[in-house]
C-alpha cells in the first residue's frame, strides 16, 4: 500500500503544472456530470412535470401575467428605486458632512436600516405608519407604499454606495473646481457627484436588480386584484388551481428581467475595470 502510494506520488510529481490543472479539471467535470446523471435518475420527471408544467394552465396566465403582474412589479422597482437614490444621496451627503448632528443621524439610518429585514420594513410601512398618523395616508396609495419601503430599504445600501464613490473622486478635482471660482455646493453638484455616479452605476444597478426581488414583499401589505405583482400573482394562481405551474411562470417572469440586467451589471463592471 505505501509503494502504491509512493508510485503514484513519483507520477504526479512528474506532472506539469499545466497537466495538473488539466487532471483537477477533469475530475471536477466527472463529478458534474455524475451529479447530474444521479439527479436524473432518481427524479420522478412525470410528476414534475405534472405539478410545475401544465401547459394549458401556462397559456391560460397570458396576457395577464405580463400586463398586470409584470407590469406591477416594474412599476414598484422603478418608484422603490428613485426614492431611495434620492434619500441615499442625501444620507451620503449628510455622512460626509463637517456637521457632526448630520453624520450621527446618517450613520444610526444606515445601521438601522441595513440590519432590519425588509420584511419588517414593509411591516412597519403598511401597520406602523398609519397607527403613529392616525387619519394620514401615504400618498400613490399600495404605489406609495412599496415606494417607500424599498426606498427606505434601498437608501441606506446605496448612501454607502454613494459615499464611496464620491471620495473615490480624486481631491484634486474639488481643488480645481473651487479654484475656478466654484463654491463647494456647486463643486459639488457639477463635478464630484457627476463623476461619482459614473463610479457607482454598476452596483447601483446590481441594488435594482435586487429591488426587483424584494418587490415581492409586496403581498403583505394587502393589495388588489389588480395591483398584485409577480409572487402574489403566481401564489394566487397557485392556489386555485391547486397547481404550482403560475408560481414557476411568475419565476420566468422574474428571469426575464433580471437575467439580462444582471449581464448590464456585468459588462458595466468590465467596462470600469478597463477604463481603471
Amino acid at each position: 500500500m505505501d509503494r502504491s502510494a509512493a508510485q503514484g506520488a513519483v507520477v504526479t510529481s512528474r506532472l506539469t503544472r499545466r497537466q495538473r490543472r488539466r487532471v483537477s479539471q477533469g475530475i471536477q467535470y466527472a463529478i458534474f456530470v455524475a451529479a447530474l446523471v444521479v439527479v436524473g435518475l432518481l427524479a420522478d420527471w412525470d410528476r414534475l412535470q405534472n405539478q410545475f408544467a401544465q401547459k394549458d394552465l401556462a397559456s391560460e396566465l397570458f396576457p395577464a401575467i405580463i400586463t398586470t403582474a409584470l407590469r406591477n412589479t416594474v412599476v414598484y422597482t422603478v418608484s422603490g428605486f428613485v426614492f431611495g437614490l434620492v434619500l441615499g444621496l442625501i444620507i451620503a451627503l449628510m455622512r460626509l458632512s463637517s456637521v457632526a448632528p448630520y453624520r450621527w443621524l446618517a450613520g444610526v439610518y444606515i445601521e438601522i436600516f441595513r440590519g432590519l429585514p425588509a420584511l419588517l420594513i414593509f411591516i412597519f410601512v403598511g401597520v406602523a405608519v398609519p397607527l403613529a398618523f392616525p387619519g394620514t395616508e401615504i400618498p400613490g396609495g399600495t404605489y406609495g407604499k412599496v415606494a417607500l419601503g424599498l426606498g427606505l430599504v434601498a437608501a441606506a445600501y446605496m448612501a454607502e454606495t454613494i459615499r464611496a464613490g464620491i471620495q473615490a473622486v480624486p481631491k484634486g478635482q474639488m481643488e480645481a473646481a473651487r479654484s475656478l471660482g466654484f463654491s463647494h455646493a456647486r463643486a459639488m453638484v457639477s463635478v464630484i457627484i457627476p463623476q461619482a455616479f459614473r463610479i457607482v452605476i454598476p452596483p447601483l444597478t446590481n441594488e435594482l436588480v435586487l429591488l426587483f426581488k424584494d418587490s415581492s414583499l409586496v403581498l403583505f401589505l394587502g393589495v388588489t386584484l389588480e395591483e398584485r405583482e409577480l409572487t402574489k400573482f403566481g401564489r394566487d394562481l397557485a392556489s386555485q388551481t391547486a397547481n404550482s405551474t403560475p408560481i414557476l411562470v411568475a419565476g420566468l417572469c422574474y428571469l426575464l428581467v433580471t437575467v439580462p440586467l444582471s449581464f448590464v451589471v456585468r459588462r458595466l463592471e468590465a467596462r470600469a475595470d478597463k477604463a481603471r
